[in-house]
């Protein structure tokens, strides 16, 4: 077993600054229907309904932080492949969301440019380079949108980070880079795969300001990003922030995370779980009762019930659709293979 120090979040309160109340319900609502829905994903994994899935359980503070930080009108998030609770605070259709698990379809079936959250990305750090250019896009075409970038740690050490970063940096792009530093790229630790000890620190080499963020303090991680997307509306450029997390579980349902990690580290991170936090400050603070957090542990359960039924009794596409929607004009290779297909079809 590797010996390990986690880089924490830092375990203190979390301070609502001064938030309005019904925010902060909202973030503990979209934060409990995560959770619930991803505990449900798992299950669905389990049984067969999914081939794999990759949890988020731990990183809904992050997540959920900074998607509402976002205006739904205006900005765009491009996500990889464990985003689900930004898709949820986004306002996106869950069923179609998380009918992309099932791998039956072209990444789901939202609708990406109504929902302004991108398909998503199984490359590690693709969805960064895409961001950034229509960040610029939309600049130049005169428009108030941002865009988001979210990737890992693990996706910090690929080529596309690099260069999407130096173009953003350079040519002053409207995007806000945000790295979930969930602590394991896969199996690999931050010390032996972050060079200087900090993603944040690269900022300055990209000529844009970094900063890290407690990302189990979801007031933090929102207060954070609002910033960034304000320098970014008013020609500030691009901002890097790394939000210190933990995910509890696994890399993906393939993945057995007792071969690399031992379970005091697990038992630090549980001790600072995000929900927990943002209730505990809640009751405090007086902004919530038992009432409510009974109405919403109920809500969640129901929600993700639902979703998971929804995506379960969702039918199968007819097999014609990998076809479709590739190209805008469909190549001559793809179109033999689609003839060999059908030919198939019809002998089978």
């Amino acid at each position: 077993m590797p010996t390990h120090e986690p880089a924490a979040a830092d375990g203190a309160a979390v301070d609502l600054g001064g938030a309005p109340p019904e925010r902060l319900r909202g973030l503990y609502r979209d934060m409990a229907v995560a959770r619930a829905l991803d505990g449900e994903a798992v299950a669905l994994q389990r049984q067969g309904v999914f081939p794999a899935y990759v949890s988020l359980h731990g990183q809904e503070a992050a997540q959920v932080g900074s998607a509402a930080a976002l205006d739904r009108e205006l900005d765009f998030a491009f996500p990889t492949y464990r985003e689900m609770a930004v898709a949820l605070t986004m306002g996106v259709d869950m069923v179609g969301y998380m009918a992309s698990h099932r791998a039956l379809w072209h990444g789901g079936l939202y609708d990406p440019m109504a929902s302004r959250f991108g398909p998503v990305n199984a490359v590690v750090g693709g969805p960064v380079p895409h961001a950034v250019g229509w960040a610029l896009g939309e600049r130049l075409r005169g428009g108030r949108g941002c865009a988001i970038a979210y990737f890992g740690d693990g996706a910090s050490s690929e080529g596309d980070i690099h260069e999407a970063m130096n173009f953003a940096g350079v040519f002053g792009a409207p995007v806000v880079f945000f790295c979930q530093n969930n602590q394991w790229a896969l199996s690999v630790p931050n010390e032996a795969q972050v060079a200087g000890g900090s993603i944040a620190a690269r900022a300055t080499g990209y000529g844009m300001p970094g900063a890290t963020v407690d990302g189990n303090d979801a007031v933090a991680v929102h207060r954070a990003v609002s910033g960034a997307l304000e320098r970014a509306r008013s020609g500030g450029g691009p901002s890097l922030i790394e939000a210190l997390t933990y995910r509890i579980g696994p890399h993906s349902t393939s993945d057995d995370p007792g071969r690399y990690r031992g379970p005091e580290e697990e038992r630090y991170w549980r001790g600072r779980d995000p929900i927990a936090r943002l209730r505990a400050a809640l009751e405090e603070a007086g902004h919530a009762d038992s009432a409510f957090f009974d109405e919403t542990d109920a809500l969640a359960r129901e929600r993700a019930a639902r979703i998971r039924d929804g995506v379960s009794a969702a039918p199968a596409p007819d097999g014609a659709e990998m076809f479709t929607r590739v190209y805008r004009e469909p190549t001559e290779a793809l179109r033999r293979q689609q003839r060999a297909w059908h030919e198939e079809a019809e002998l089978s």
